[in-house]
Parts: structure tokens; sequence; C-alpha cells
């Protein structure tokens, strides 16, 4: 195997045991790097993961005028002056959350053209959202060299209703409408905490916002914001990959500073399978699994119903689980990609249109499977953790844009998992 080529080598078949702590988020800290475009004064954010896919919002930033610096875990940015209102189409197609300098760019700028936004082939996530709120401000939207320009003369706020809580989509309009003129309120916003936390940064830089969490968001617009020194949030869905490990191999995790109300309902399903957990703001959250799984039905919706990043590991631990499991997955129509490689460790799981249906426990045993996007890539390594024998995870790439330092707290665990 070449070292361009990395894979993940698991000997499964243990149950994992012990405490880790778990990285700030992913999804949050690529808002938070988009939101430093937002002012020209220096930015520090701390508690920023180490993974693939902040290097590259890293990089879209800088295409736009930003210096950055990366100093581990901690990001300092300082965006003077905005030099180009196009970043590149080459780096925007690379991550999805990357369309995000679309709003920032707007509201700093007056204008921005970006490519259509890349990230996992798991669904159609049509950018309409993004463009209705964008055009409510008052900006003009139109197609333009394979990509679309967003411009106005001048942001006005308004009342903007989303067909669907898209949560790229309530971030991107939020950016461009704390520096509009006057009032805003986004009905049918997306709740996530991580959109929470975006306005929470917001309003750390001057921002006037309430409502977020909320599917009512109100803004009143300023005419600057300043810098920040902010802390981005606990991954919840790190956080809850690392619970569910813990319970596919029948032990004992606990998973320090994770947030419980950010994961009501992985903890409900966990309890419902016949896991104890317990869950509190000073210890985070401990899943204890020792005795058998019982087969749950669940449907992957958005906040705060269970996260349909969740739905690939969560099948992977319901094939230790009795009887027969169902999981409809209601956000994404290609998320069940996974289906598949876990069908290669000898799981019984099939699809039915949107659904996933999977009869356990089933004694799985390691082999060659793909890491088809990140949570997919997720899956498996709950799968081969569970697995008797050696298991070969390939195309590792995904799992290294969404989990910081994988192998090394999976081994803290007591997991034999190694890099190759």
């Amino acid at each position: 195997m070449s070292t361009s080529d990395p894979c993940y080598v698991i000997h499964g078949g243990r149950p994992l045991r012990g405490s880790i702590a778990v990285s700030g988020s992913k999804n949050a800290a690529l808002y938070a790097l988009a939101a430093t475009l937002l002012t020209a004064d220096p930015v520090t954010l701390r508690n920023v993961p180490r993974i693939a896919d902040i290097d590259e919002m890293a990089e879209v930033c800088r295409s736009v005028g930003s210096t950055v610096s990366i100093e581990g875990e901690t990001v300092r940015t300082s965006t003077p002056v905005i030099t180009s209102t196009e970043p590149p189409a080459a780096l925007i197609v690379r991550l999805r959350a990357s369309f995000l300098v679309m709003g920032a760019l707007l509201g700093r700028a007056g204008e921005a053209l970006c490519a259509p936004p890349g990230g996992d082939v798991i669904g159609s996530r049509p950018l309409d959202v993004h463009f209705v709120g964008f055009e409510a401000l008052g900006a003009s939207v139109a197609r333009e060299d394979g990509g679309w320009r967003v411009r106005a003369a001048h942001l006005r706020g308004a009342r903007i209703f989303f067909d669907y809580p898209s949560v790229l989509g309530t971030v991107n309009v939020l950016f461009a409408a704390v520096l509009s003129e006057g009032h805003t309120t986004i009905i049918n916003a997306a709740p996530e905490p991580e959109v929470a936390m975006a306005a929470d940064m917001l309003i750390g830089m001057g921002a006037r916002i309430t409502g977020h969490g909320t599917p009512t968001i109100e803004i009143e617009g300023v005419p600057r914001l300043h810098g920040v020194d902010f802390a981005v949030i606990p991954d919840r869905l790190e956080a809850g990959t690392y619970l569910l490990a813990g319970a596919a191999t029948h032990g004992d995790v606990r998973v320090l500073n994770a947030v419980p109300h950010h994961l009501d309902s992985l903890i409900a399903k966990l309890r419902e399978m016949g896991a104890a957990v317990d869950a509190s703001p000073e210890g985070g959250i401990r899943v204890e699994a020792s005795g058998a799984l019982k087969a749950v039905h669940m449907q992957a919706v958005p906040y705060p119903g269970f996260a349909t990043d969740l739905h690939p590991p969560m099948a992977a631990a319901l094939t230790q689980a009795a009887g027969v499991s169902m999981v409809h997955e209601r956000v994404y129509d290609n998320r069940t990609l996974y289906v598949n490689e876990l069908r290669k460790l000898g799981a019984r799981i099939v699809t039915a249109g949107e659904a996933v249906i999977i009869e356990g426990p089933s004694a799985l045993s390691g082999t060659a499977v793909r890491a088809l996007d990140i949570r997919a890539g997720a899956a498996v390594v709950v799968a081969g953790l569970a697995a008797q024998g050696e298991t070969t995870v390939r195309d590792i790439g995904h799992l290294d844009r969404g989990y910081a330092g994988l192998e090394e707290r999976l081994t803290t665990l007591g997991a034999e998992i190694s890099r190759r």
C-alpha cells in the first residue's frame, strides 16, 4: 500500500472501554471560518478540529483576501480588504460549506461569484433556499461562467420564508442579513446547534440576532462587525460516532465535553436499544452496553430529530441488535451507499427505497471495505470494530475530512487500529 493511498487496518471483536474528549465541531468550525470574512478586524477561533476540511476552507478564505494561520486547534484570521469576490472554482467544488463565502462576500462587499459547491455525494442538496433569501434582501442572482453571481448595491432587511430548514441556507442568508439595513426575519430556519453557534459568534462580533436555535431568527442589521476571540462548540456527530462504536462493541465509553442536549435523539435511541446512558453537562455522555441490544425503528430527520449524519454509524451498530431494525432516511436521497460495504462484512441489511432494514445480531467478519463518504466511512469503522478478524478500510481520505485523530482516539479506547 503506497503512502498516497493510506488505509485503516482494524482487528475487531473487542469491547471499547474508557474516556475520550471530543473535538471541536467540524461543521461549526467551517461556518466560523466563513464568518471571519464579515469583518476587517482580526479573529481568533479556538477548539478548531485538525481535519482536512479546515485546511480547504482556509484556502478558500485566503483566495479572497484573508491571511489565515493554523496552530494546533487555534486559527487566526485577518481580512482587512476583500481582494476578490470570485473564489476559484477549483476550491469551491471541493467542499460543500465553501459556498458560505457567497453570503459573507455579499454582506461585506456587495457581490460574489461562486461555482456550485462540492462535498460528499449523498443526494440532492439544492441551492434555492440560499437564492430566495439573497433576493429577498435585495440582491440579484444570475448564472454566470458556470456558477452564480449575486450582487446588491444595497441590502435591506426582509421577511424571508424557507421552503425547508436548510442549514447552509440559513447560515448563508444570516451572513448577508447581519450587515443589511433594517430588520430581517427568517422563518423555518434551521435550528441546529451549529447554526446557533454561528449566530453566537456573529453576536460576539457586534451583530444583533435573536431566536437562533429556533425556527424563527430575528436580525437587526448593523453597519459593521468587529473581531472576536471565539471557541467552537464540541462536535456532536463525532461524539455520536464514538458512542455508537461503544454500543456496537458491547463496551463502556464516555465522551467528555459532549453536550447532552445536542444528542437527545441519539441518547433516546441508545436507551431504547437497551444500553445504559449517563449524560450530564459536567461529565459528558457515557454509554454502557455489556448486555444484549434490541432492534429499534427510527427516522433520520432535521434537528432535533435523529441526525442524518449519524444514520450510517447507527445502522452499523444495529447489526449487533437482536431483531429487525428499520432506519428511514428523510434528508438525503443517496445516504445509503454504505449498505453494500456493511454487507461485505456479513451484515444482513437491505434497502427499501430510502429505508434501510437490518436483521441482527449479525456475526460480522473482517474484510476489505471502502469509506465512500465521511459518514459511510464511520459506518464501516464501527462495523469493523465489532467484527471478528481483520478489516481493511480504504479511501480514508473521507474520514480525514471529518474526524480528527480517529485512530489515536479509538486506540485510547482499546481498539486495535492502525493507519498504513
